[in-house]
């Protein structure tokens, strides 16, 4: 049976060939279509990766855009603040971008007849599968030990910035939305409840600060809106303040002391955001925690998310071989791919599920971070071996 090829389709023909006159294929064809099948994949990953940054960007430059005119920042702050925010995004999307690119590459694979020339060579599923979830892995690799401290570090830059530019100030109704962050604290004049809008320093910087003071007896004393609350020894300094006594008129003062017992480490309990800490960092706030008796289920849920990232982007290689390596010619390519989409689009929601479950520490970090792992790897092996061992 002979198959008509063009262009870059030629080496794999003649691969084909010698397969066929060799009866099986000899290890450098086997290593040149390895590394072909590899570069074919890191090439789609690689362009839905930077194609997903660049609309990400532009989509979050237009939402800043038109809160910098409630603002009053230039568009080159905007811009800076946008920049800084879209590699934390991408890092989220990571795993969407190995599984769309893996069915793009397959995809394109099967539709020029490649993988026909490949299996006719003697080439099985598992040998053009193999590149891929190497590259996946070493993808991996590289973004816990290398992207995710240069994008956290983005994303704490950009909070400041956020903090300076678009904080709560006056006109953010914190007490009447619920939304942010809480805590409780204690001092010698009574207990407070703190409400912020945004965190930054892992809790030691607060933006759209609203503070419910009580007395010695617990009765409600009064309100304090802040636009910035910085965490110092004993106490809070809040920034652009205006008060809200309950038997005195409102007063707006440029800085006020807020006395506290609360100490970083408890700060951080409450006011955390993990995902700014570097994955080299990681294991210090998690050392510092369990040193202050603190649970720090957040910082120890994202170590073990960023641990089990190389194998969850390889795994999504396998999710994607098994709902796109149908070949044209039988049809129903639109539907698998779909499915394949779909169950992409489940193992991201698991993993939110058990995200939450692991904060409210009721389930293990290392649980939480490693099941949706697991049932993708099922996902994509199951039928898999179904298809091509069974």
């Amino acid at each position: 049976m002979f198959i008509c090829v063009r262009g870059h389709d030629a080496g794999l023909a003649l691969a084909a060939s010698n397969a066929t006159a060799t009866g099986h294929a000899g290890p450098m064809i086997a290593g040149r279509l390895s590394r072909y099948f590899g570069w074919r994949f890191l090439s789609a990953l690689l362009a839905i990766f930077f194609g997903g940054f660049g609309l990400v960007a532009l989509i979050d430059y237009i939402e800043l855009v038109r809160r910098s005119g409630e603002s009053g920042a230039s568009a080159l702050v905007t811009a800076a603040i946008s920049l800084s925010r879209v590699p934390h995004i991408m890092e989220v999307l990571m795993p969407f971008a190995v599984l769309i690119g893996a069915m793009l590459c397959y995809l394109n694979l099967s539709r020029r007849l490649e993988l026909v020339i490949a299996r006719a060579s003697g080439v099985s599923a598992w040998q053009f599968i193999t590149p891929a979830l190497v590259v996946a892995f070493v993808f991996g690799v590289l973004a816990t030990t290398v992207y995710n401290p240069f994008a956290a570090f983005l994303k704490e830059q950009s909070k400041r910035l956020e903090d300076r530019y678009f904080g709560g100030g006056q006109n953010t109704n914190l007490q009447a939305t619920g939304s942010g962050f809480w805590v409780r604290q204690k001092s010698i004049a009574g207990q407070s409840i703190i409400n912020a809008a945004t965190s930054s320093d892992q809790g030691a910087r607060l933006g759209g600060v609203t503070v419910f003071r009580y007395d010695r007896d617990n009765h409600f004393s009064e309100r304090i809106e802040a636009k910035t609350a910085v965490l110092n020894e004993g106490f809070w300094r809040l920034i652009e303040v205006r008060r809200y006594p309950m038997n005195a008129p409102p007063a707006f003062v440029p800085e006020y002391a807020l006395s506290t017992n609360l100490t970083r480490e408890q700060v951080r309990e409450s006011f955390a955001t993990p995902d700014t800490v570097s994955f080299w960092d990681l294991p210090f706030y998690i050392a510092m925690a369990d040193h202050a008796g603190l649970a720090a289920a957040g910082y120890k849920l994202q170590y073990q998310k960023l641990l089990s990232r190389p194998a969850l982007l390889a795994t999504m290689v396998l999710v994607a071989a098994a709902f796109s390596l149908r070949f044209f010619r039988f049809g129903g390519v639109q539907n698998t791919v779909l499915c394949g989409i779909a169950a992409g689009f489940l193992l991201f929601v698991l993993s939110k599920v058990t995200d939450d479950l692991s904060k409210a520490e009721l389930m293990h970090p290392i649980a939480a971070a490693w099941l949706p792992v697991g049932i993708g790897a099922l996902i994509g092996l199951v039928p898999l071996l179904y298809q091509e061992d069974g």
